[in-house]
């Protein structure tokens, strides 16, 4: 998917309203109170735009955290985002550094049933909190591999693997839609509230399964969009860089797995983090 278009008078255009003088010439007395100043004009967001968008929010909490800075702030503190739902797993001597700068909705290594000597790849590996647990889990015979577009955040996750004394890791740059492995090279792959802040999630999802051995997990957190997300939630830029706006149904989310050739889908809900959305386990397996 090259673009997200918004047509002229859409929801998420009318959600900022015109001044009175300004309703007509933007599209017709007939539209009211509702007509919102973008009204009118063909916006086209890019997938270049999401990810600028999404890069600024997240190479600024990787300045925040390295600095002693707290990466959620509310949110965190309510227990739906970050480093507080990892508190019942008894990883904290993993790398408290990297826990604390946890921007995930979930624990998806509570779920990947890791073996010793796997390969695991973490989508979105932000500070690397799920890299070294990966890693702790793998053994020294198995490798966890990290794919983060954000140069602030692959020099946080680095430096808390070196601090840990974590050596079987790997943090690579790049995109979700384009990852930079060779076919059939993981066992696993993990993330943690990544996959919805893409503008193209079936090619996501394909890419996922593309490095995938045969037989090989899937096993996500990721946040669910329930059927009725309004479109001015969908279309708020800030609640896409918040895992929110940009989340899938789970039709939608079954549908892209089973389109990339994943099997054995399984969802199961963990907690509400939105008022249309909730957090969620999503497993499955590659034919």
């Amino acid at each position: 998917m090259a673009e997200l278009e918004t047509t002229c008078c859409s929801p998420a255009a009318e959600a900022g309203c015109c001044e009175p003088s300004e309703k007509a010439e933007c599209c017709g007395e007939t539209k009211g109170d509702g007509c919102g100043c973008a009204a009118g004009q063909q916006s086209t967001v890019t997938i270049a735009d999401v990810r600028e968008t999404v890069r600024e929010k997240y190479a600024a909490a990787a300045v925040a955290a390295s600095s002693g800075g707290g990466c959620c702030g509310p949110a965190d503190e309510q227990g739906v985002f970050g480093s507080s739902l990892y508190a019942d797993t008894q990883e904290a001597g993993v790398s408290d550094a990297a826990l604390n700068a946890s921007l995930g909705c979930g624990v998806p290594t509570a779920v990947a049933d890791l073996h010793v000597g796997e390969v695991v790849l973490d989508l979105g590996s932000g500070a690397g909190a799920d890299v070294l647990i990966s890693a702790r889990r793998v053994g020294v015979t198995g490798r966890a591999i990290g794919i983060d577009m954000t140069d602030e955040m692959l020099e946080l996750a680095r430096r808390n693997a070196t601090e840990a004394g974590v050596e079987n890791v790997e943090f690579l740059k790049g995109y979700l839609e384009e990852l930079p492995l060779p076919d059939a090279s993981v066992d696993v792959v993990i993330s943690n509230c990544v996959i919805s802040l893409s503008a193209d999630k079936p090619k996501v999802l394909a890419e996922a399964a593309r490095v995938l051995k045969p037989g090989g997990r899937f096993a996500v957190s990721d946040v669910i969009a329930d059927p009725d997300m309004d479109e001015q939630t969908k279309a708020d830029m800030q609640a896409w860089t918040g895992c929110i706006a940009g989340a899938l149904t789970r039709a939608e989310f079954a549908a892209a797995l089973r389109a990339a050739g994943l099997v054995d889908l399984e969802f199961r809900e963990t907690h509400r983090v939105h008022e249309h959305a909730g957090a969620a386990i999503i497993r499955a397996r590659k034919s």
